[in-house]
């Protein structure tokens, strides 16, 4: 083979090996591989007692080819989630995010809840391990919905999958839901608490926005009980630590009061409110964080994307057949055991084993018994076997002599109405799996209450809550513009501002806040960037000579562009912001004008884009337009 044919086969192995055995996890479980050999160890080990998790790992690594690294961290990880092993000691704070002990120092076992619904000897299906000593399971027949319970994350080659973890109560009456032809819609919970906003979750293959919990306790101080999904306490404050380096936020004091419950209280600075401190956290720290998910997992031995719902269906459906499976098994041995016990009573109550005394051999007592049970075949479930007539030789002759047969009766009617029973569960399958999903909710839903809280939030706009603390000035005898500008007119921004300025011929540009910057001397206007700012302009076009008024607003640029308020050549007559545009126009004297000036206000003109021509002020020849000196200082002369 070639080597470009050998590397392509090796990848594509190697691919498909991290893929399927390592990062994603399979559908009919829920499990990555690493996870489902750890529980089938535990299971393995479980006798009621805690075995130490040193112990569980060398045990799993019978079956695992990884090392006892990976094991112990994904034991750790699995514990931490709380549905299937019982912890022991420092398993590490999902809070602080403090590590867990030592694997010597801590342990663990099921469950009740995993002993009940994770593991059925009759319905799974084992395999060689990686060395060929031991048998695993392909994957665990699972009754939960755990893929969307314990939620994963993991890159493979080429994919990677973040599937977020979802409420135990609300995944089984979403169960129940589509068992009844019902609609669904089902939204991730986390255990760190918090507050979500699902608008955009997309069914697990959107993102969603979680905030932590935040109080304000008193006019200056909030405390913050709850954190964010992925986030730690120990990082939640660095975060806000550095946003008040960067002058983001103003604070004096971060205390981390944190031990079984998060506790840190953060303290404004002087001057600055706890309510208008808590946007600010959200906007510039990891109190608010958003979170994508993308749900890709494995299905029958290949990677897919699927929805929540779809997968919260297999799940339903998967819990039939796997109910249904174990209705049909439990009948079996049910009409096994009746068989038994019917064999039992004949073979006792007619005195068969008398029929045996007077044979020779062995084969002769066998064709003996057989021929005296046949008698009552109609009796029987079917046909006796060789095994059977076994079972019957099996007898002590003390069992004989002690045989109860009214007790055996009561046994044989107790048998029968238990088969009686699975038959109708069987036949009314869908009704008994609603049932069985609704003694799990009854029994272990308590232990299990929402943790996140689901709200729309208001989104906070960090430039609205950002802090201006930035000193710019504009020297209009020099032209330069920034912070570090020492001279001139003074205008306070943040980093999320711009600069808007107009020159005298009607050109203007919205820039980003310089350090220095030569934008031009005595301009029309320098301010902080407002699309809500009300222009009023009065200028003589070029072409025509005449005088046009435009009120507008200036909401769409883009930085450092030059735009025009009008054609080139024409000049600016009168200009000024606010709702109120009031002037005084002078005309050009002519023999017959009777009104030489007038005071002229444009407040309820229309207001129009920035791009419009606006309205003729007048038909006469104006000599001159001057502000309302009362209202304005600015004058500007024809």
């Amino acid at each position: 083979m070639s080597l470009e044919k050998i590397m392509g086969q090796n990848f594509i192995e190697y691919a498909s090996y991290v893929i399927k055995e390592r990062a994603i996890p399979e559908i009919n479980d829920g499990l990555k591989p690493v996870q489902r050999r750890i529980l089938h160890s535990l299971q393995k080990m479980d006798d009621g007692r805690f075995n130490k998790v040193a112990n569980v790992v060398g045990h799993c690594m019978q079956y695992h080819p990884h090392g006892d690294a990976s094991i112990y961290a994904a034991l750790v990880n699995l514990a931490n989630k709380e549905y299937f092993i019982e912890k022991q000691g420092n398993f590490g704070n999902i809070y602080t995010g403090d590590a867990a002990s030592a694997a010597r120092y801590i342990e663990c076992r099921l469950t009740p809840l995993a002993r009940e619904v994770l593991f059925n000897k009759d319905l799974t299906q084992y395999v060689d391990s990686y060395d060929g000593r031991n048998k695993e399971p392909v994957y665990l027949p699972s009754k939960l919905p755990v893929l969307l319970l314990l939620g994963a994350e993991g890159i493979a080659v080429g994919l990677a999958t973040k599937i977020l973890p979802h409420n135990f109560i609300e995944l089984l009456e979403g169960q129940i839901k589509i068992m009844q032809n019902e609609e669904v819609e089902i939204y991730p919970d986390f255990l760190q608490g918090g507050l979500m906003d699902v608008s955009d979750y997309n069914q697990g293959n959107g993102k969603v926005r979680v905030r932590a919990l935040i109080e304000i306790r008193g006019p200056k101080s909030l405390v913050i009980r709850e954190i964010p999904y992925g986030t730690t306490t120990e990082s939640l404050v660095n975060s806000i630590d550095n946003a008040a380096k960067r002058g983001k936020i103003k604070i004096s004091q971060i205390n981390d009061y944190t031990a079984e419950q998060v506790e840190i209280e953060v303290i404004p600075a002087r001057g600055v409110s706890a309510k208008e401190t808590k946007p600010a956290l959200y906007a510039f720290t990891d109190c608010e964080v958003s979170i994508s998910a993308n749900l890709i997992h494995i299905k029958e031995n290949k990677p897919c994307q699927t929805t929540a719902n779809e997968v919260l269906k297999h799940y339903a459906k998967q819990l039939l057949a796997l109910l249904e499976a174990e209705l049909t098994i439990n009948l079996a041995r049910q009409k096994e055991k009746l068989h038994e016990k019917t064999l039992v009573q004949i073979f006792i109550e007619n005195r068969i084993y008398k029929d045996i005394e007077e044979q020779k051999n062995y084969r002769d007592v066998q064709r003996a018994v057989r021929e005296g049970v046949s008698r009552f075949a109609h009796l029987l479930e079917r046909e006796v076997t060789k095994e059977d007539v076994e079972m019957l030789l099996q007898i002590q002759i003390k069992r004989i002599s002690r045989f109860d047969l009214e007790k055996n009766k009561k046994e044989m009617r107790g048998v029968k109405k238990t088969i009686l029973q699975i038959k109708k569960d069987l036949h009314k399958l869908t009704d008994y799996t609603i049932s069985y999903i609704q003694k799990i909710l009854d029994k272990y839903g308590a232990s299990y209450p929402r943790h996140t809280k689901i709200q729309l939030f208001d989104t906070v706009e960090a430039k609205k809550v950002a802090l201006a603390n930035i000193k710019v000035h504009y020297d209009p005898e020099k032209g330069y513009v920034g912070a570090e500008v020492n001279e001139g007119e003074i205008i306070t921004v943040s980093d999320y501002d711009r600069l808007l300025y107009i020159r005298q011929d009607g050109m203007y540009t919205v820039i980003p806040i310089p350090k220095k910057r030569f934008i031009g001397e005595n301009l029309l206007y320098v301010n902080k960037f407002d699309k809500d700012v009300l222009f009023n302009l009065i200028y003589k076009d070029a072409a025509s000579g005449l005088s046009y008024c435009k009120r507008f607003r200036i909401e769409k640029f883009i930085l450092d562009k030059e735009y025009q308020l009008f054609e080139p050549g024409g000049k600016v007559q009168a200009f000024i912001t606010g709702k109120q545009f009031q002037v005084k126009i002078r005309y050009v004297p002519k023999k017959r004008l009777k009104v030489r000036s007038e005071i002229i206000d444009f407040s309820n003109q229309l207001i129009k884009g920035v791009n419009s021509r606006g309205n003729r002020v007048s038909t006469k020849v104006i000599s001159r337009i001057s502000l309302d000196t009362e209202k304005y200082i600015q004058e500007t002369i024809c």
